[in-house]
């Protein structure tokens, strides 16, 4: 079973949602913890369980990097929108550097989601 984290920008939430109702059963059998906004979203729609962190502006995405620092989390799926700028983008450059520094499998948009999904 592995920990994955859920995050996605505001333009990207019903992309991440779509995406977890697609992959529930797979889903189902990991432990998944999900921003405040977007976690909520997934577990609404899909009933799957989600345990909630801060909404990403107001700590959610330093949570996930927290959790990434002390080995808590294996996976990060993060739907980023690239061309909207995010008052916490330097919240995201944390996350996304931590990640890259604690070698956690990440995704950044469906494709990627959808292969790092196939291996874990």
């Amino acid at each position: 079973m592995a920990r994955i984290g859920l995050v996605a920008h505001d333009d990207k939430k019903d992309e991440m949602v779509a995406w977890a109702e697609a992959n529930h059963q797979h889903l189902s059998q990991h432990e998944l913890w999900g921003t405040g906004t977007t976690g909520g979203r997934v577990m609404a729609a899909t009933g799957l369980a989600v345990s909630l962190l801060k909404s990403g502006p107001l700590g959610g995405d330093q949570q996930l990097g927290a959790m990434i620092a002390e080995g808590r989390l294996d996976v990060l799926i993060f739907f980023i929108d690239p061309l909207s700028a995010q008052p916490h983008d330097v919240d995201v450059k944390a996350l996304t550097r931590l990640a890259t520094l604690y070698d956690v499998l990440c995704a950044f948009n469906k494709p990627t989601a959808d292969a790092v999904l196939a291996v874990v």
